[in-house]
């Protein structure tokens, strides 16, 4: 099989994993963005990498985005949100943050694999995705690619979703963001 055939079946499941998603918790979702004062996001490996575009394109509509951890990054307060991407909602340092950010009143919205997790029992909002990871204890389903990798695909999708949705709720425009895309590179 080629690289642009294994490629096909990537996209292919991944259509078919969409259908696994629920718009009530994608909703919950947009409106907590919506609500927050600050919003801050974190994941680790690489659903921390689908975050972290997830925050580049939340800034550029305009909204108080920050990468959980960075040195420029705001202390938290009552009526912030924070974000976080963890396939199996257990990453210790991800829970560490989690438990911190709601000891500070914050609101806490989970994207995971898995709703019964430590930091969705945490969570004000858990979208569940789906995703196939050994990390998992009870799963129904399968997939072609290799640990957690369907779920940070779909993760980085899903964003992108959600940002065309806020993109519409707020009257933004491609045009509109660029203004605030970045000029030191």
């Amino acid at each position: 099989m080629s690289v642009k055939e294994h490629t096909r079946e990537i996209i292919e499941e991944l259509l078919a994993f969409v259908d696994y998603e629920k718009d009530q918790e994608l909703d919950q979702l947009v409106d907590a963005i919506l609500q927050a004062k600050n919003i801050f996001l974190s994941g680790a490996g690489r659903s921390g990498v689908a975050i972290t575009g997830f925050t580049n394109r939340l800034l550029h509509l305009g909204l108080p985005v920050h990468l959980a951890g960075e040195i420029s990054c705001p202390r938290t307060a009552k009526g912030d949100l924070l974000i976080i991407g963890s396939g199996s909602g257990t990453t210790p340092g991800l829970v560490t943050l989690a438990k911190k950010a709601k000891s500070n009143g914050v609101s806490l919205a989970l994207l995971t694999m898995d709703k019964e997790s430590e930091i969705a029992q945490l969570a004000d909002v858990v979208v569940v995705l789906p995703g196939v990871s050994p990390k998992l204890k009870e799963n129904n389903l399968t997939s072609i690619q290799p640990m957690g990798s369907a779920f940070e695909q779909i993760s980085f999708l899903t964003y992108d979703g959600i940002i065309l949705e806020l993109m519409e709720r707020m009257g933004e425009t491609g045009e509109t963001m660029v203004e605030r895309h970045t000029d030191l590179e």
